[in-house]
């Protein structure tokens, strides 16, 4: 292969990448920045700001490194955001809470012994918990179906046909046929000022129960479900990822992007095969060009996070829900199977999917919080020792 092929074609991945993480969640970004409290405006801005920091996390580690390291915006961690709903001092609060989170990632890489505590949450619990948080979600398309049969239809129907024929692209398909639903739908509700590109700043505000509700559960399942399988899908494709640095540096974007809206930044794990694998390109040593290219992907999608946000904002109701819950099936199918293989941990994890999925709010603290506490004491109660050597007979 030419020095232009090898070059190109690695670069070319990490669009396809590119395109298919962000076309396949930007919607449940959306739809978590705006249940915490953000408005239109507040969402835009925090999802052009995790574009414009993972792209530049991804350049700084994969050019100084010269490995393919992806990052990515947490897509369980918005799911999150739908889940738990309006906290504690609204808006600002879950501002703080997302700064919260980012310290967190920062520590991990600093003191070991706080990522080998997360490490040490039951992986059944993890993805019970992660499972529950997406039921209500994956959910929306059944009832939006039947409620709006006319709009929705079509967004169910791309995808299915989408997913027969070209699998990776059918959640994409399914979005973009929810853009022309809602842009015929739409009229003249998407104003032209909404179309132009801003960030909004939010003075962050600390509660108890926005940092115990949100900050420690977004913590754990962006730790859980991307940052430790990014690691581990990096290391079956051959490459060490600078787990220290990465962390540093996911945290530090967190940091960065908190206060414009910003929820999580962590290491890619399903777009990881894409950029670090064989589509990226025969020659091993130039696939850190993959992420690069996915790097200018996201940072021309920043450009236009106004104008994607105004049209969601626009949409029927049904339209986006559909689309979010459809780009979260294979999550959800991904966690139920990790959850429910273990015959010894069924039950502690089926009690932590359900309560994670009632969305239940006690002592102002939401459900996901509750769902790993619940499992854990179920977990604790069922669990039983294993048993000691048979006595030799005497």
């Amino acid at each position: 292969m030419t020095r232009y092929g090898s070059t190109l074609t690695p670069v070319v991945a990490g669009v396809v990448a590119a395109v298919v993480g962000a076309s396949s969640s930007l919607v449940v970004v959306l739809a978590g920045l705006t249940a915490v409290g953000a408005t239109a405006g507040q969402a835009a801005s925090g999802l052009a700001a995790l574009c414009a920091t993972q792209a530049i996390g991804m350049i700084w580690l994969s050019v100084r490194h010269r490995i393919p390291v992806s990052l990515a915006w947490s897509t369980p961690g918005a799911a999150l955001l739908v889940s738990t709903g309006a906290v504690a001092g609204g808006w600002s609060a879950a501002v703080g809470a997302f700064l919260v989170c980012g310290a967190l990632i920062v520590l991990t890489g600093l003191v070991p012994r706080l990522g080998d505590l997360v490490a040490s949450i039951p992986v059944p619990l993890a993805r019970a918990m992660l499972a529950g948080v997406l039921l209500p979600l994956c959910v929306e398309p059944v009832v939006a179906l039947t409620d709006s049969p006319t709009v929705v239809a079509p967004v169910v129907l791309t995808w299915l046909l989408v997913l027969r024929l070209a699998p990776r692209w059918a959640v994409p398909a399914s979005l973009a046929v929810a853009l022309v639903v809602v842009g015929v739908t739409a009229g003249d509700r998407v104003a032209l000022g909404d179309l132009a590109p801003s960030l909004a700043f939010t003075a962050p505000a600390w509660s108890g129960a926005a940092v115990i509700g949100l900050a420690l559960p977004l913590y754990i399942v962006t730790m859980a479900s991307q940052n430790v399988p990014g690691v581990a899908v990096m290391k079956g494709l051959g490459y060490q990822v600078p787990w220290r640095e990465s962390m540093a540096v996911t945290g530090i974007g967190t940091l960065v992007a908190a206060p414009l809206g910003g929820h999580a930044v962590n290491l890619a794990a399903i777009t990881a095969a894409l950029t670090a694998g064989p589509e990226a390109g025969p020659d091993t040593r130039r696939r850190w060009l993959a992420p690069v290219g996915a790097a200018g992907t996201y940072l021309l999608l920043a450009a236009g996070c106004g104008g994607l946000t105004a049209l969601v904002a626009a949409a029927p109701d049904g339209v986006v829900q559909s689309a979010a819950g459809l780009a979260l099936l294979g999550t959800l199918a991904a966690s139920l199977r990790e959850a429910l293989a273990d015959d010894d941990e069924r039950v502690p994890a089926a009690v932590c999917l359900v309560v994670a999925a009632s969305g239940m709010t006690a002592l102002g603290i939401g459900a996901a919080f509750w769902a790993l506490v619940a499992g854990l004491v179920v977990r604790l109660v069922t669990r039983r020792p294993a048993p000691g050597p048979t006595p030799a007979p005497g």
